[in-house]
């Protein structure tokens, strides 16, 4: 059997938000798209503006369902995905 796109609410933080200019929307998510980095690398072919807030995918943080993974982690059946950038603090 193969496996079915999924719909996924993806949320858009700091300079990420502003470069994609959505803060939020819902996606369906390819089959094909198994992990945060092919997620990232799906996205930044969607366009100009999702190409310059991905154009270095080393710097993006994910989170799925509010838990951070790394790139190479699967999503599994996420739905909530959010992307942001590193986050400093004290």
């Amino acid at each position: 059997m193969e496996a079915s796109a999924r719909d996924v609410h993806l949320i858009y933080f700091a300079w990420v938000r502003e470069r994609v200019g959505l803060s939020d929307e819902r996606l369906s998510l390819p089959a094909s798209v198994r992990t945060a980095g092919e997620m990232i690398a799906w996205l930044a072919e969607r366009g100009d503006n999702y190409a310059y807030a991905l154009e270095s995918p080393s710097t993006i943080r994910v989170a799925v369902d509010q838990l951070h993974i790394e790139q190479d982690e699967p999503l599994g059946d996420a739905r909530e995905i959010a992307l942001f950038p590193p986050m400093t603090g004290g």
